[in-house]
């Protein structure tokens, strides 16, 4: 009999405030600009989990909204869940995980990121819920 296929699930916040920018961090084990998340744990729902990454990776609270895209690396097995949020709390600055932590405008954001995670903000500026997928670099056609 096959196993069945192991995925990890990931959750990430696109954090947006009254002047429409975006929070970010950039990462301090590989440097890149990326908005805040990581690996939802086993006992948490997918909104617990990003309130917590958004809250260890760059001391915002925050509200946490709709579910704005599903995003799989399919040459890794990485489901991401993305929400948009607005902060309620809190004042930005570097953690544990992340080496700067900062505000930026959508456009910044598209010229600042890689395509698999530019994307995933200007979704969140879109109405509904996206689903793509991408081999860890390039978006992919569905």
């Amino acid at each position: 009999m096959a196993e069945t296929p192991k995925h990890s699930v990931s959750v990430a916040g696109v954090v947006v405030n009254d002047a429409n920018e975006v929070l970010v961090i950039q990462r301090r084990d590989n440097g890149r600009w990326e908005p805040p998340g990581g690996v939802l744990e086993l006992d948490e729902s997918p909104e617990e989990g990003v309130y917590r990454e958004i809250l260890e990776e760059t001391g915002i609270k925050t509200q946490v909204g709709p579910l704005s895209g599903i995003y799989k690396n399919m040459s890794r097995g990485i489901i991401a869940l993305v929400f948009r949020c607005e902060p309620v709390a809190g004042k930005e600055g570097s953690t544990d995980e992340s080496r700067d932590v900062k505000w930026m405008s959508l456009p910044d954001v598209v010229d600042s990121f890689s395509p698999t995670y530019a994307v995933r903000v200007s979704d969140a500026f879109e109405p509904g819920v996206n689903v793509r997928t991408h081999d860890g670099v390039r978006l992919l056609e569905n």
